[in-house]
């Protein structure tokens, strides 16, 4: 599709491209296998001399149409779709490293990427160092090794809220010769494009604003195309030498810059597996398809809580970067000057104890082990999304103990208010 076309459109009309006689919507291909007509079609497939599709596990077409809209929506050059969240940000690292190397990430992460860049990883033999995203570009430096691989954080991290810098990181990774990987869940393309600001490397949970309505679990890694992989080919040998468990390919040099995605799907989905399904796939592409309409309103009903929870007696603190008062606010209106996120965190007075007790009479709001969709809920991430972290892992992650994540829905912004005062008022 046209890079002229503004996101709504692309929301609506990228990715499937019916021809003469086709759906016009976008069929689920709930086919594990596809037919050819002879073995050396099949043949020049598993050669990756023709493009085509034999085994869902590796390549779909429900799969590739949405994991194109998404590339698009965020103006990469390809994308692939992956069963989770938690499976982007594991491949899109995985893909460039190996035991023995080494990884920089923002310390203002999401507790299960926390939990499986600085523990899974490890017992595989890749190293993590953890960052404060606000430290100066010296301090950061000093983290960086000699196998040093990639750097990854998140747009907005969840749940602390923490904006990154972008063009900070990116300078910074891009000066050590590595990737920038950024997770863009909370904010969306339609609020932040990460590549326009450095970025090389963008995933999603795709579970959260993406699907919008809490059906279908999964992730997409989009890949920028602008990395030079070959320029530090030392760093990168498995991109830039060959492949001995796929005849032998050079990535980097049979693909150029699809040399990323290609050997994620080639090599990483074949020997893992953590493929989306296509009927997940689709009803993504349903949720995209309103992502246009539905982040804003987000965005709206957010601020409005921000403002009202920012006056209350008694509540302690208030973090949400579309507050003037935030200590984000500068760098929330550079890269995302149409709005952040509908998530909100806050803190009452009283503590920890109070904070639950409050959760516990929301009647609107539910209490549930998610974020980002239509319906508004409430966590408490201490108690349960980062319960696995100690004390002082939740205090360098940004997490305090009384800390409330409350995701704004889409509802009407009087009843989500009104569901706030009345559990307010009981505490």
């Amino acid at each position: 599709m046209s890079n002229s076309y503004h996101i709504e459109t692309k929301c609506i009309q990228s990715g499937w491209k019916p021809s003469k006689g086709e759906p016009r919507v976008l069929p689920i291909y709930q086919s594990t296998t596809f037919k050819y007509d002879n073995s050396d079609q099949m043949g020049r497939l598993f050669d990756l001399e023709d493009a085509g599709y034999f085994y869902t596990r590796l390549q779909n077409p429900t799969n590739d149409a949405v994991a194109a809209k998404i590339a698009e929506l965020e103006g990469g050059i390809a994308a692939m779709l992956t069963s989770s969240g938690q499976a982007a940000n594991y491949f899109a690292v995985f893909n460039i490293c190996e035991a023995g190397d080494h990884i920089v990430a923002s310390n203002s992460l999401y507790g299960g990427t926390f939990n499986l860049l600085g523990i899974t990883l490890q017992k595989q033999g890749i190293a993590c160092t953890f960052v404060d995203p606000d430290a100066s570009v010296e301090e950061l430096s000093k983290a960086f090794r000699p196998n040093t691989k990639a750097v990854l954080a998140e747009t907005i991290s969840n749940p602390s809220l923490v904006v990154l810098d972008i063009e900070k990181f990116a300078a910074l990774a891009h000066a050590h010769g590595v990737p920038l990987i950024v997770d863009n869940t909370f904010a969306t393309p339609v609020n932040c494009r990460p590549f326009e600001w450095g970025a090389d490397i963008v995933t999603h949970s795709t579970t959260k604003y993406m699907d919008g309505h809490a059906m279908s679990v999964g992730g997409c890694i989009v890949d920028s195309g602008n990395f030079d992989w070959m320029a530090h080919a030392d760093k990168f040998p498995g991109l830039t030498q060959p492949d001995e468990s796929y005849h032998g390919i050079v990535y980097a040099e049979k693909f150029g810059r699809l040399a990323f995605i290609q050997k994620a799907t080639a090599q990483l989905m074949r020997d893992l597996g953590s493929i989306q399904s296509p009927m997940n796939a689709f009803l993504l592409n349903v949720g995209l398809e309103t992502l246009h309409l539905r982040v804003p309103r987000h965005c709206s009903n957010a601020l409005a809580v921000a403002e009202y929870l920012e006056g209350h007696e008694k509540v302690a603190w208030v973090n949400y970067a579309g507050l003037k008062s935030n200590r984000y606010y500068e760098l929330a209106c550079k890269y995302m000057p149409n709005g952040t996120c509908g998530v909100v965190s806050f803190g009452l007075k009283g503590g920890r104890d109070v904070s639950v007790a409050f959760m516990d009479r929301l009647k609107l709001a539910a209490i549930v082990t998610h974020v980002a969709d239509s319906r508004t809920c409430v966590l408490h991430p201490a108690s349960h999304t980062h319960r696995q972290m100690t004390d002082e892992q939740l205090k360098e992650s940004g997490i305090a103990p009384d800390l409330i994540r409350f995701s704004v829905g889409t509802e009407h912004i009087d009843d989500i208010i009104a569901d706030l005062e009345q559990a307010l008022q009981s505490v």
